[in-house]
């Protein structure tokens, strides 16, 4: 289920959070067969567009997050939770959703 939020303008994600732009699915498999939405798999990787402040320890220090906005990402298949801004289709995940950074 995707939550709509059509007058924003702006997401900003809390705590460890990170707001991720899916990169789009191929609609062609190799051998030239093209593929209907249904078909294809959900993205697992994803452009950084905003992060949260960080999560807050027991001791109120802040732990920042290891990433920033435009940084490429690879995440589990079904992390997430999906929302539309502005007709965009967006996940925001938690930090420890996100397996690791590309470079």
């Amino acid at each position: 289920m995707t939550t709509s939020a059509k007058s924003a303008t702006e997401v900003k994600p809390m705590g460890d959070r990170v707001l991720v732009r899916p990169s789009d699915q191929e609609g062609v498999t190799k051998g030239g067969i093209f593929l209907p939405d249904t078909a294809q798999e959900r993205p697992q990787q994803g452009e950084v567009l905003a992060v949260g402040p960080g999560r807050v320890l027991k001791n109120g220090k802040r732990v920042k997050i290891d990433m920033k906005a435009g940084d490429t990402v690879i995440y589990s298949k079904f992390a997430g939770t999906e929302i539309s801004v502005a007709d965009e289709d967006l996940l925001v995940l938690g930090a420890n959703e996100i397996l690791a950074v590309l470079s």
